[in-house]
């Protein structure tokens, strides 16, 4: 079967994602679309609105045939490590093309730009390394670079779907056989738009906003009814539900066991003890411990870790113990699954039991967690079976 891959969040699931799935079957000429997809934590660091059950079931109905989780590990990370545990399992599945979202105005070859990383590395290394005293945090001290070494490659921070793009790209020319790439752009709204704009396209970050201000009537024309249905049935999730959990973590961890967390660099657990005592909103906390180095996104991650109480050894070890977790599928995506099963080395798990317990372990404590924020015994990980469209 020839296969297409996405690489998505659903926070939530809009008609742009519907369009984006339409344009993958028809760019690659597809019989089946892999949708590798965030759990309940997201890349940008931040509880997804709806939990990846409900959003995995809204893509198979929506367009994706198979729909895999992106293990925490990878998920909530910056947009290299985030593609590089998104590629690793499309490749793993044998998924011959990826298709992307782009929010660059130009036509742009990504292959090329990933050809170009590949072939000048060590010079790429030794131009971010003279920037060091610039004081940039990684994405800028990055754009930096390809602004001196690539001066006619767009780069912006307010392209973020370029910015992963470029990181899928460089990292599938990292395979011996890198899947085809066709970048779809982006229809009317920008990623950050926070307003809707009469169109049946509208941002996620508009859609949360109307969301979480009760406004269900102005969504119906950009949204599957399944997504309306379903916002509407649930408390959405955002921050400020999880701030109560995430002060608790923060006051009562010292600053040394706070240093045992994932990225807590630069003694930046000193200003998260501060600033937490200080700060009555999620929002305001991280205004308050905002820099220039630790910018919004960064915080937010950090937030996720010290949440989870993730720390450095257990993320390693994740990575180095991969396996495929199926949150939903159709006929086409079963009959593939089958078809691929027998080459993919990592476990392949459908019912999570207790004898996945170590391999899933900081995705069953993610689940846990996000559970807890909900406060609903709504179990995210053990017999949990996938969402099947018959």
């Amino acid at each position: 079967m020839k296969s297409c891959g996405v690489i998505v969040e659903y926070n939530p699931f809009h008609n742009g994602h519907q369009y984006h799935l339409e344009m993958a079957h028809e760019a690659s000429q597809a019989d089946v679309v892999v949708a590798v997809m965030s759990g309940n934590f997201l890349q940008r660091g931040e509880p997804a609105i709806l939990d990846k059950w409900t959003r995995a079931k809204e893509a198979i109905e929506n367009g994706a045939d198979l729909v895999i989780e992106l293990p925490v590990a990878s998920a909530v990370q910056s947009a290299d490590y985030f593609a590089k545990g998104a590629v690793r399992v499309l490749h793993e599945l044998g998924v011959s093309s990826l298709c992307f979202g782009t929010d660059s105005e130009e036509e742009l070859d990504y292959d090329q730009f990933a050809r170009f990383n590949e072939e000048n590395q060590n010079e790429i290394n030794e131009t971010f390394q003279s920037l060091n005293h610039l004081g940039l945090s990684y994405p800028q001290q990055m754009n930096e670079v390809y602004r001196l070494l690539l001066p006619d490659w767009p780069v912006s921070n307010q392209s973020p779907n370029h910015i992963l793009g470029m990181s899928y790209a460089k990292e599938n020319q990292k395979y011996a056989k890198p899947m085809s790439l066709f970048p779809i752009k982006r229809q009317v709204s920008n990623y950050h738009d926070k307003e809707l704009n009469g169109t049946k396209f509208a941002s996620a970050t508009a859609i949360r906003e109307a969301v979480l201000a009760d406004k269900f009537e102005d969504l119906a024309d950009v949204i599957p009814v399944e997504t309306l249905n379903d916002l509407k049935g649930n408390d959405p999730i955002d921050w400020e539900k999880a701030w109560p959990f995430l002060k608790y973590q923060l006051m009562v961890n010292s600053e040394e066991e706070l240093r045992s967390i994932y990225q807590m660099v630069e003694g930046i657990e000193y200003r998260l003890k501060e600033m937490v005592l200080k700060a009555n909103s999620f929002e305001e906390f991280v205004t308050l411990v905002k820099t220039k180095r630790f910018t919004w996104t960064r915080i937010q991650r950090l937030c996720v870790y010290v949440l989870l109480q993730l720390t450095e050894a257990e993320v390693t070890q994740s990575w180095e113990q991969p396996y495929l977790r199926i949150l939903g599928f159709n006929k086409v995506g079963q009959v593939f699954m089958k078809q691929q099963r027998k080459m993919v080395s990592s476990p392949v798990i459908s019912n999570l039991k207790k004898e996945h317990q170590k391999i899933a372990e900081l995705d069953i404590r993610a689940g846990l967690v996000y559970e807890l924020i909900t406060g609903k015994n709504n179990k995210q990980d053990f017999y949990r079976i996938p969402h099947i469209k018959k």
